[in-house]
């Protein structure tokens, strides 16, 4: 099992049909992501980088191609099918955080979880996941509002790891933070990595970048 790729892309185009024309965003991209890899994707602005990973992510479908997910042709399944996919198999950081207001810290990791067959140990899991992040107990009742943007980030990356996902997508993890925050976070990422977990993150930063293995250039929706 654990030399199926984690993400194979064969041949995938992703094309927004706009009054003024076509926007090809992606155009006929190939690429493997194997287990274990931490992967850096750069490029300019407009280039496909966030299409790139949304397709990763299950959250938009292409045009054409085929996406491989742990070996799984997503391209035939329904919304019900691909919500379990992300949810299980997929964990999301993001440059805005994206934490639900209403919730503390702890009730936002532990979210996820709580949809399912696991959530009784959804609370106990959640813990564990903010020790992991260094993430002080006294802040775990406290709402992100409440919260500076390196503590939110390491919520937001508790919950993506708290339902243990084989994929990690970051989108400018550190892009909201100051450079002492981010390269914190991003020493919590690689040792994720470490770990075993197989992250893939859009950056706009070489020094974030320099944390991955590999660099993926995107130009015109294109791999150079």
């Amino acid at each position: 099992m654990s030399d199926i790729p984690v993400i194979r892309f064969e041949d995938v185009s992703k094309i927004y049909p706009l009054p003024a024309g076509d926007v090809v965003a992606l155009d006929r991209v190939s690429l493997t992501v194997e287990r274990g890899e931490f992967i850096a994707v750069m490029g300019p602005s407009g280039s496909g980088k966030s299409t790139l990973l949304n397709l990763m992510g299950c959250l938009d479908v292409p045009t054409s191609g085929k996406i491989y997910l742990s070996g799984k042709d997503i391209s035939g399944m329904n919304d019900d099918e691909l919500t379990r996919l992300r949810r299980d198999q997929i964990g999301f950081v993001f440059q805005q955080f994206n934490l639900i207001p209403l919730l503390s810290a702890l009730e936002n990791v532990e979210f996820p979880v709580v949809l399912t067959p696991d959530r009784e140990k959804s609370r106990e899991r959640a813990v564990e996941m903010l020790r992991a992040m260094d993430l002080e107990e006294e802040l775990y009742t406290h709402k992100p509002s409440e919260l500076s943007g390196g503590q939110q980030q390491r919520v937001a990356i508790a919950r993506a790891l708290v339902n243990d996902p084989a994929l990690i997508l970051c989108d400018e993890p550190t892009g909201n933070l100051d450079t002492k925050t981010g390269t914190a976070i991003m020493n919590l990422l690689a040792e994720e990595n470490r770990k075993g977990k197989t992250i893939v993150m859009v950056t706009h930063d070489p020094k974030v970048a320099e944390y991955a293995h590999r660099l993926i250039q995107i130009v015109d929706g294109r791999l150079v």
